[in-house]
């Protein structure tokens, strides 16, 4: 059962009106959507989007007029949107990362504490299989790879073992490339400096890579905005120090006014509107408490931002 991390934190940040438009751009077991549409009132509408075949037949599932389900990744937002005949809206809620079914499911391969097949495909109807892309990779890119989005430091030394272990037998289960990485790293060194599975980054690395999750977040960002009403609400959950960092970025990217010099005789609204400002940041960056850590352990490494469309400068 998936439990929505930060999930009225979320909708109480996202500032639903009655009459709004809202998308949840990663549906997966409903959670925020459910939330989401007891605040709509009849006019209200709010469109779901998820890559995950199984996230959109449990999504199917719910009879509401209000609301509807598509099958896209964050970058085809806008053109869903617009194939709806959706020219604005007033919130965006983005929940990153994996979700508990798909972690949990053993043939989905998200995970090494369970055997299962090396899939990692977020949307199992398309795309390269890690089992497949382990096949074929070259040492240097999969040690690129793990380094870069596992930000692993035996990344070399994990791309040699993998690829020495591929000559003898190809890796197409979970267990077999967790056994390896942690054969190649693991020790009591390792041990006290992490209480992490030594195989946890290299699983993280790969999947980030196979799904382009920060292509696809870098694409949806600058989407949110100019699809969002002045005033409407991005809303972002990220569980990865990548993510988080690209969200807060982009926000403090649009939030600027720095291309202007100090102290020129101008109001805050001039400002804003001789800028290329499209963003206020709302408060500070969120974390969960201790009882939802204590709760759901998976809650513990999300960051929650926000930022508001400006009424100004379009």
């Amino acid at each position: 059962m998936h439990v929505s991390v930060l999930l009225r934190e979320a909708i109480a940040a996202l500032a639903i009106k009655p009459k709004g438009i809202y998308v949840d751009a990663t549906f997966g077991r409903g959670g925020h959507s459910r939330l989401i549409l007891s605040q709509l009132g009849e006019q209200g509408r709010l469109i779901a989007l998820d890559r995950d075949p199984e996230a959109i037949t449990a999504g199917e599932a719910i009879d509401d007029k209000r609301f509807c389900i598509r099958h896209s990744g964050f970058s085809g937002m806008k053109l869903i949107l617009q194939g709806l005949g959706v020219a604005k809206v007033d919130g965006v809620l983005l929940d990153l990362g994996v979700s508990s079914p798909q972690l949990e499911e053993a043939s989905r391969g998200f995970s090494f504490r369970t055997a299962g097949a090396l899939d990692m495909r977020m949307d199992t109807s398309s795309g390269q299989t890690a089992a497949a892309w382990l096949a074929t990779v070259t040492e240097e890119q999969l040690a690129e790879v793990i380094k870069t989005y596992g930000e692993e430091r035996f990344a070399k030394r994990i791309a040699r073992a993998i690829v020495k272990a591929r000559t003898q037998q190809l890796i197409v289960t979970t267990t077999q490339l967790a056994e390896i990485v942690a054969a190649t790293v693991y020790s009591q060194q390792r041990q006290r400096e992490d209480t992490k599975h030594p195989a946890t980054r290299t699983f993280q690395a790969i999947r980030i890579y196979l799904n382009r999750e920060l292509e696809e977040l870098s694409l949806v960002l600058p989407q949110s905005v100019d699809m969002l009403n002045p005033g409407g609400r991005l809303v972002v959950i990220s569980f990865h120090s990548l993510e988080d960092r690209i969200v807060k970025q982009f926000m403090r990217s649009a939030a600027s006014t720095d291309e202007f010099p100090r102290g020129l005789p101008l109001r805050e609204r001039e400002l804003q509107q001789l800028s290329k400002q499209t963003l206020r940041v709302i408060g500070k960056a969120k974390r969960p408490d201790a009882s939802e850590v204590a709760n759901n352990v998976r809650a513990r490494s999300a960051v929650m931002r926000v930022a508001e469309r400006l009424h100004l400068n379009g």
